[in-house]
């Protein structure tokens, strides 16, 4: 799913809870947060090729913005930064480590991996195989789910229109 998709359905979801617990703002900005960051964190390295070199933004657009198939030429230490920091952030592996220690630590469920969890589990069945398959059990495998490719288009109108009709629903029973 792409980036603002996650960010809106996280917003949803919060509404929508917020109906039966009472959330703060602060909770709600950092799920939210959490739904998008990983997506934005394997773009690190495309974002320091931007800054630093002449053809970056080409090429951060261009992998943006690519089809199955279709992503830009990049060097093999920025495919592998790309490529292990997706596996990281959307491994149910590593985020139930975090979620752990963060239980340990805090004592409590902390609610804002709501939103990480959202994604990883969201980008399960929105990814095929052929286009960033979501490694749920990363280290220990490199396995995927061959879900539906999230920039399908008929998909995305799909996503967006469900979405509304989600929020709507929400947004009236208030």
């Amino acid at each position: 799913m792409d980036i603002l998709a996650h960010g809106l359905w996280v917003g949803v979801g919060a509404a929508w809870l917020h109906r039966h617990r009472p959330l703060d703002r602060r909770t709600t900005v950092l799920a939210v947060g959490l739904a998008v960051v990983p997506d934005l964190a394997q773009l690190l390295p495309l974002v320091y090729l931007a800054l630093f070199s002449p053809d970056g933004w080409t090429v951060l657009l261009a992998y943006a913005n690519a089809l199955p198939g279709y992503e830009p030429a990049m060097s093999p230490v920025v495919t592998e930064l790309t490529h292990h920091l997706h596996c990281v952030m959307h491994s149910a592996f590593v985020a139930g480590v975090v979620t752990i220690i963060c239980w340990i630590w805090l004592k409590r469920f902390w609610i804002p991996l709501l939103g990480w969890w959202s994604h990883i589990l969201i980008d399960v069945f929105t990814h095929s195989a052929d286009f960033y398959p979501s490694p749920v059990f990363y280290p220990m495998t490199y396995w995927g789910f061959d879900g539906i490719a999230w920039n399908t288009p008929w998909f995305m109108v799909a996503n967006y229109m469900t979405m509304l009709v989600a929020a709507v629903a929400v947004w009236r029973r208030r």
